[in-house]
């Protein structure tokens, strides 16, 4: 691939910040993509964002808008899928998916290109579906990019996430079995063949958990394949959030149970134990369900008598 025929897929609703940092990153690619396609899920300010940052010569922008229901939750499935559509009928045949928190480095579409090209058509090609994953490292909250200066301090300011592999660069590197649940949609590439071949994202899914690991399980059930893509760096610009996340309880809880619906195990785990010990959640073995916790009734505390100094004054 000669970086023509790729799309890098961003979905975003605020955050125009961090939109402008991405904007930033790709600007500095080594090798462009040929397109850059926005989905804005209810927010008419994302045009104006993408005109204060110049483009990559070669890269042309689009811009989606996207509704939002009346419950507010955002349909980042939903988005993903419209963005991938039309960079597929614009004639994209890399779609490169990056969270708009992440910036990516000089060389992050390049090496997506480049490990595409060696696994789907190199020596002893892998059959698809094939997913690729780069590393991604989450920055402090005083390492701001506001300007092309500031990616120069990106590289040496965070590690990468800890448990995910970050492979040399060049090299890519086929995700064990155990590894199917490390993908994210943070930052992926999947040929837009392949994107067809399993459906992209389950609409099911809206609001926050859940899709990522659907799109996991999808592929591999499809006898797919996940890669580690060395050299695709991403540098996850930081945002206030809560571990866990109990502001999305409600979302996790619903999709998770979408998730269980379609597999047959919940995904999540992890955040609805502490979502039980918190007594936000309740888990029914019978059922293998987790649902909302009922509110439970707090005792009125016993009527008191009069305090002993009340007692001393009426004696």
């Amino acid at each position: 691939m000669n970086g023509r025929r790729t799309a890098v897929l961003t979905i975003v609703s605020g955050r125009h910040d961090h939109l402008r940092g991405q904007l930033l990153g790709l600007a500095r690619s080594r090798r462009p993509p040929a397109w850059h396609v926005v989905a804005a899920m209810g927010d008419p300010g994302i045009r104006e964002v993408l005109d204060s940052v110049p483009a990559a010569e070669g890269t042309r922008r689009v811009v989606l808008d996207v509704p939002v229901a009346a419950d507010g939750e955002l349909p980042l499935a939903a988005a993903r899928n419209a963005a991938a559509g039309t960079a597929t009928a614009l004639g994209a045949d890399l779609l490169v998916l990056l969270d708009v928190d992440c910036v990516p480095a000089a060389g992050l579409v390049a090496a997506y290109e480049d490990a595409a090209d060696r696994v789907v058509h190199g020596p002893g090609g892998v059959p698809g579906p094939r997913l690729f994953c780069g590393p991604v490292a989450y920055l402090p909250p005083d390492v701001r990019v506001h300007e092309h200066a500031d990616l120069d301090r990106l590289p040496g300011a965070a590690a990468p996430h800890p448990a995910r592999p970050v492979p040399e660069p060049g090299e890519v590197v086929r995700a064990s079995e155990s590894q199917w649940w490390l993908f994210w949609s943070l930052s992926f590439a999947v040929t837009a063949a392949d994107w067809t071949s399993f459906g992209g994202f389950c609409e099911e899914f809206r609001g926050y958990g859940g899709e990522d690991t659907d799109v996991a399980a999808t592929v591999r059930e499809a006898g797919g394949a996940l890669f580690w893509v060395g050299g695709a760096e991403a540098f996850h610009q930081h945002h206030p959030t809560r571990n866990p996340p109990v502001q999305h309880v409600a979302a996790i809880l619903r999709n998770g149970a979408v998730f269980h619906r379609r597999w047959g195990w919940w995904p999540m785990t992890g955040w609805l134990e502490q979502f039980r010990a918190a007594g936000l959640v309740d888990y029914d073995a019978a059922t293998r369900s987790w649902t909302a916790a009922t509110p439970r009734e707090v005792p009125a505390p016993l009527a008191a008598g009069p305090s002993t100094a009340a007692r001393s004054t009426a004696s």
